[in-house]
């Protein structure tokens, strides 16, 4: 057979003839999955006795038990539930550290079969041609991916930060013009400028809108619900309570409710969905998607999980599932081809157990994963994977010589410090009142502080170090280092001591991208990310358990905040305080802040 993609299944416009002959019986199906209840994501019921006849990858009809008396090849449900295949409308495939090839591995075990990528990663690295990279590795891979293209990057401006591309409006347009999958404009993350009508920031609204695309945002603050939906954003995943995702779905804006592994920032959805479960309102609007995960994380968390997460909060299975698959395929417009079992749809399927846990999947009608075990055809793909450009595998440019530490004060004043802190969004703007000292170890021990920096390694600047502060970051010693600070992707460094700084630096740089935990002149973990200083080229399985490794030294070095949490710290569109390579940033008021302001 051809190499199993999103174009192993022909589009629908030539296959109408075909798929109503053997919906009325004058044709063979391919396939027969028999003995199954049937999870309607149009009606939200569970139908019991039926079987459904699949052709050319796609479904021909939805039929009760015993209807097909034919040769065909069967598969026996078992008496489980067959449901479409899951749709994640927000995620970043680079934050599982692997390609979009290899991610179909993860994501056919868990059940999805489609997803909506936002590559603004890769693109704050590579501008356009890392986008089209990856839109190229998205369409030879196992899986179907298609993309909102990346809005916000730089994620704020060259004052506040330096970025490795500059996603113009005029580039935007060029992305929906010349690539049919890109179907929708990315998160606007800059919500500000929006709400205060920058004119950068609409005319990039302004491409998408023109062309019938539709805007995803991301947005804090409900003061600023108003004006953004005024701006044509209709869809966002940051709602993090109740109120404020009761204000959004007012606005007409669509939610998506994030899940994650309950310790991380990205599991919002028990606030959030409380707007259906205490103020009664409708899920016809309402999504769930997992927006980041690491590659280990993804095993134990994947939509499906988010989906159970629905449940166990008070939404009932069906409705739950619909949330995971009708409603996303329904806001991007893609409904009459996924999120469904209607006849002319993709036999994108999945089995469940009773408990929503999926057992074996089918991706345009090909099994791909059977009793939770992917079969020889998905192995098979995932062993043939796109090969980035050779422009990918070298994008960490460092100056001979850093200085990764600030001087030391000289007298009283205040530090502006970086509180971390479970989840780890949102960060503190510390004011500490420190006296006179003879070194920073001093400071340290006497306001439980370590150093961050932040280095520029796109190439743009001469060595451009913003240097800072972190409160509350518990580091024991050693330091920590990572090549996916969001969103410009520089480096991000925290540390007690210069020396071992240099080392996580060198250790990340020698792989040309990277996460690093080094101690006392000793590399005690790190995963290296050799593409675009974000990606892996290696398997899932591979990737997660070099993350898994990476996490125990982790936690043995004192962090209080996980790593992805950690390389959120330069992320500067979100309160109170970040910083990047040009400095510390406050927000929403956007400005540059000395690191220490004497009396």
């Amino acid at each position: 057979m051809a190499r199993l993609t999103r174009f192993s299944v022909a589009p629908l416009a030539g296959m109408t003839r075909q798929l109503a002959a053997v919906a009325s019986g004058r044709a063979a199906p391919d396939l027969v999955i028999t003995g199954a209840r049937v999870l309607s994501t149009y009606s939200e019921r569970i139908l019991p006795e039926r079987e459904i006849w699949i052709s050319g990858g796609r479904i021909a009809a939805v039929k009760p038990s015993g209807s097909y008396r034919g040769a065909a090849a069967r598969y026996d449900a078992a008496g489980g539930i067959i449901g479409p295949g899951l749709v994640d409308p927000h995620i970043h495939i680079e934050s599982a550290m692997v390609t979009a090839s290899a991610y179909a591995e993860a994501a056919l075990l868990n059940g999805t079969t489609t997803i909506f990528c936002d590559s603004h990663e890769i693109g704050n690295v590579m501008d356009v041609a890392g986008i089209e990279a990856m839109l190229e590795d998205a369409r030879a891979a196992p899986l179907s991916i298609f993309l909102t293209v990346p809005s916000t990057v730089p994620a704020t401006s060259p004052e506040l930060e330096t970025a490795g591309g500059d996603l113009t409006p005029e580039k935007i347009a060029g992305l929906f013009d010349r690539w049919p999958e890109a179907l929708a404009l990315g998160e606007k993350m800059d919500f500000v400028p929006v709400t205060m009508g920058d004119e950068r920031s609409h005319a990039i609204l302004k491409a998408a809108l023109e062309r019938g695309r539709p805007v995803s945002g991301h947005v804090y603050g409900r003061d600023f619900v108003a004006a953004y939906a005024a701006s044509g954003i209709t869809d966002t995943h940051e709602a993090i309570d109740r109120d404020i995702a009761d204000d959004l779905l007012e606005a007409g804006i669509w939610i998506f409710l994030r899940g994650g592994p309950p310790t991380t920032a990205w599991h919002s959805l028990p606030e959030a969905i409380k707007t259906i479960t205490e103020l009664g309102t409708s899920t016809k609007r309402i999504a769930v998607c997992t927006d980041d995960r690491d590659a280990d994380d993804l095993a134990d968390f994947g939509l499906d999980f988010v989906v159970r997460e629905a449940v166990r909060a008070g939404v009932k299975p069906e409705a739950a599932w619909s949330m995971g698959s009708l409603h996303g395929a329904t806001r991007f417009g893609q409904d009459g081809e996924i999120g469904g079992l209607g006849g002319g749809r993709r036999a994108d399927l999945v089995l469940l157990n009773d408990a929503l846990e999926p057992q074996s999947t089918w991706y345009g009608g090909e099994l791909v994963v059977d009793g939770r075990r992917i079969t020889p055809l998905l192995d098979a793909a995932l062993s043939d994977r796109y090969r980035y450009p050779e422009a990918a595998y070298h994008t960490v440019h460092l100056p001979a010589v850093l200085k990764l530490t600030p001087d030391l004060p000289a007298g009283p004043g205040i530090l502006n410090a970086i509180r971390t802190e479970l989840p780890g969004i949102t960060l503190t703007h510390d004011r500490i009142a420190i006296e006179p000292a003879n070194d920073w170890s001093t400071l340290f021990d006497r306001h439980g502080l370590c150093f961050v920096s932040v280095v520029e390694r796109h190439g743009k600047t001469d060595g451009n170090v913003g240097h800072g502060v972190l409160s509350r970051f518990s580091l024991k010693r050693g330091a920590v280092a990572s090549s996916v600070g969001h969103d410009a992707h520089n480096i991000i460094i925290a540390g007690t001591n210069e020396a071992d700084m240099r080392l996580a630096l060198a250790t990340v740089a020698e792989t040309e991208g990277g996460i690093a935990v080094v101690a006392d002149g000793v590399v005690k973990a790190r995963v290296a990310l050799p593409i675009a200083g974000l990606l892996s080229d290696k398997r899932v399985p591979e990737v997660a358990e070099e993350l898994r490794a990476l996490k125990v030294a982790w936690a043995e070095a004192g962090c209080s905040i996980p790593f992805m949490g950690f390389n959120l710290i330069p992320l500067s569109v979100i309160p109170e305080i970040r910083i990047t390579d040009r400095g510390l940033v406050t927000v929403p008021a956007m400005a540059l802040v000395p690191l220490f302001e004497p009396d």
